[in-house]
């Protein structure tokens, strides 16, 4: 293979396990200082804006609905979140922290303890299930175009996939073949795909287990 091109600009990424990251609008620096009833009724209004989207979808989901869910003023839920997309992201978030925590000290082979391989196929595919399971509230909460790439959530992911590429194939520009992996696990394509084109989850995880085999030359997982 030819000689390997410089790494793409990464200020934040380091070569050990990446830091914990949030999807954070910044509205939970001071979860541990909150007072016990902003607390109460920070968890209510979650609690009621993961049932609405559990019974109507995300799409449909309002400051307002939820407020009247959780029999608090309006204004309430936007000093809580900010706006909507404050709102659906706080409610990635704990999927997002556990997710997270599964990678850095979970099991192998999506936590540590398994060759890079073994933990780049695990990753794809968790990665695609729990899409599929959360797949509205991603898809409402998905970043605009000039923040796609530099959310922390999507950063963090993305310098894991890097980080065992330069493990499994050493040789190979495991920068820029990171964002070509993540590809393939974007909640938009994967609802076009399952959704629109009728593709069974298990076709998506088989083409990242050939794809992962092919950009670090081993065998195909049968």
């Amino acid at each position: 293979m030819s000689a390997v091109p410089p790494p793409l600009p990464q200020p934040q990424e380091t070569d050990g396990p990446p830091e914990l990251l949030q999807l954070g609008t910044g509205a939970d620096a001071d979860e541990p200082c909150l007072r016990a009833d902003a607390a109460r009724n920070r968890a209510r209004l979650l609690e009621a804006a993961a049932r609405l989207v559990a019974e109507h979808g995300a799409a449909g989901l309002t400051m307002e609905a939820v407020a009247a869910a959780a029999s608090v003023g309006k204004g309430t839920v936007f000093r809580r979140f900010g706006d909507r997309t404050g709102l659906l992201t706080a409610l990635l978030d704990h999927s997002e922290k556990k997710f997270q925590a599964a990678l850095l000290g979970g099991p192998p082979p999506l936590g540590p303890g398994a060759p890079a391989v073994e933990r780049l196929r695990a990753f794809g595919c968790a990665m695609l299930h729990r899409s599929v399971d959360e797949l509205a509230l991603q898809l409402a909460a998905e970043p605009s175009a000039d923040r796609r790439y530099t959310a922390a959530p999507r950063r963090f992911l993305r310098g894991h996939v890097a980080l065992l590429l330069r493990q499994a194939a050493p040789d190979a520009d495991g920068e820029l073949l990171s964002h070509t992996l993540m590809a393939h696990l974007d909640p938009a394509l994967i609802h076009h795909l399952t959704q629109q084109c009728g593709v069974p989850v298990e076709r998506l995880e088989a083409g990242w287990l050939d794809l992962v085999a092919r950009v670090t030359r081993t065998e195909p997982t049968p």
